[in-house]
């Protein structure tokens, strides 16, 4: 294939993937509006500094995918009140707060093609408003008068944290395995997608078991997402990224296709991966980049991540057929699909 024509292939698989999402999103455009409505009248404080980061924060952007989720799967279920848009601002909160204490953990300076908060304000700044964000989700969550849905939000955080510690420890460690790491992401990542799917499935008083298929398909649809960021870290147009190639290297994560490449890669492959991941070596990129082709590590995980979106598909066949059951189907298609 020509330099050109594989441009153009990817211009049309972008094309293909924004178009997926702008017709999930439009399913539940109203509710995305009233989220994002809440979201910003809910950051507002009397301390300027957490006014100033709060709406430079909503202002980037960002996909809403976890909110998105919550709404749809309370639509096809049923739900008729508005509580799903508050747990929507909530999911959408934890998930910001989480960014903020990420980029200073990993001493990030772009998010979604801007300057990070820390890097603008500063390490103190944003994990002071990440923890301001955690505390409003709580009061928010609380003014929905549900223990269970307390339950699941308390567990959620917890787990998050528990994956940021594991990921903290598997960096730099070249030794990492695929069930390790599987392991992280579950908790650091999916763990929210599947409270977003359970949460829905909650508010609308479903049974157990379709509690726990909405549950199993935010936590599939998740990793799905997670893999799919693995392999744009290596491929992806820094411009669609909205962040440095090679991130993820340069800080030493020893994600799935730098660990599928050390598998399979001969021994001077191994010691080029392994130097690599111990010294965070961005540097070392395009060699690095060389043995993932060659290993096919990027299809490896290409091929996991379609596994486990057609796994969160299957979950859905407790749901009844409605234009916002397709729309759940087409996201995980999209979390495949796209480019960003």
């Amino acid at each position: 294939m020509s330099s050109s024509t594989s441009s153009n292939h990817a211009k049309s698989v972008a094309g293909d993937s924004q178009a997926m999402f702008a017709q999930v999103r439009d399913m539940v455009v109203e509710e995305l509006r009233a989220t994002d409505g809440l979201i910003l009248e809910r950051l507002s404080s009397d301390v300027v500094l957490i006014n100033q980061i709060g709406h430079y924060i909503v202002g980037s952007g960002g996909k809403r995918l976890r909110p998105l989720l919550l709404l749809l799967a309370a639509k096809a279920m049923g739900y008729k009140g508005q509580h799903h848009v508050t747990l929507a601002a909530v999911i959408e909160f934890i998930h910001t707060a989480t960014l903020l204490h990420d980029d200073v953990v990993d001493e990030s300076s772009l998010r979604r093609g801007r300057n990070t908060v820390n890097d603008l304000w500063g390490n103190a700044a944003s994990v002071l408003v990440g923890d301001y964000l955690y505390s409003r989700s709580f009061e928010m969550m609380v003014t929905v008068q549900n223990l269970r849905i307390m339950e699941i939000l308390s567990r959620t955080t917890t787990a998050i944290a528990e994956g940021e510690v594991l990921q903290l420890l598997n960096c730099n460690n070249a030794a990492t395995s695929e069930d390790s790491y599987l392991q992280v992401i579950s908790r650091k990542t999916a763990i929210l997608f599947s409270a977003a799917g359970q949460l829905a499935a909650v508010l609308t008083g479903a049974e157990p078991a379709v509690e726990q298929a909405m549950s199993a398909y935010g936590q599939h649809l998740g990793i799905a997402f997670q893999l799919i960021d693995d392999v744009l870290d290596y491929k992806a147009d820094p411009e669609d990224l909205g962040k440095n190639l090679g991130d993820d290297l340069a800080e030493g994560k020893p994600t799935l296709p730098l660990i599928y490449a050390l598998q399979q890669g001969s021994e001077e492959q191994a010691v080029v991966l392994r130097k690599a991941i111990e010294e965070g070596d961005r540097d070392a990129f395009n060699d690095v980049y060389a043995i993932i082709q060659a290993t096919d590590a990027i299809a490896y995980t290409e091929r996991r991540a379609k596994e486990e979106a057609q796994k969160a598909v299957e979950c859905l066949g407790c749901l009844p057929a409605s234009a916002e059951k397709d729309a759940m189907i087409t996201l995980a298609g999209f979390s495949i699909a796209r480019n960003y």
